[in-house]
């Protein structure tokens, strides 16, 4: 398994494809709301975690606004579920938030997946509130400096 930080069309059209069957198909999310002017924006990064055959597991979406890192879109294929691949897209994520010095990562959680990012150290931070017709919470983590 392997993340990639999107680098060619290929590796992009994976990310966005893998967003269609989850947040379209999977959550029948209205495609006008799932794609927005940041999937053009040259400081947007995607990320996709890839089997060792080469198939696209697991996606997401990051970028920074307003000082601190903003992780959006992660999704991961039904078949690849419970194996690892969102993690792994997270944790590319933090690293390369960290590699531009950023203090802190926020992203807007469904109510399902709170317990997923609660294992890997964010905390709610919101009251609920309805994103794309799905409740979710607002979270965040301090990132965590070695020295």
């Amino acid at each position: 398994m392997t993340v990639k930080k999107v680098t060619t069309e290929q590796e992009r059209q994976d990310a966005l494809r893998i967003r269609q069957e989850v947040f379209v198909y999977e959550q029948n999310v209205a495609p006008e709301l799932e794609w927005d002017k940041f999937d053009d924006s040259p400081s947007t990064l995607m990320f996709v975690d890839y089997a060792a055959d080469g198939t696209a597991l697991a996606a997401g979406r990051f970028r920074i606004t307003q000082g601190y890192g903003k992780v959006e879109r992660i999704c991961t294929r039904k078949n690849a579920r419970k194996q690892g691949a969102a993690k792994r897209v997270m944790e590319a994520i933090e690293r390369e938030a960290r590699m531009r010095g950023l203090r802190q990562l926020k992203l807007g959680a469904q109510i399902t997946a709170i317990p997923f990012y609660e294992k890997l150290g964010y905390q709610v931070i919101s009251a609920s509130f309805m994103d794309a017709g799905i409740p979710h919470k607002m979270m965040a983590k301090n990132l965590v400096y070695e020295s």
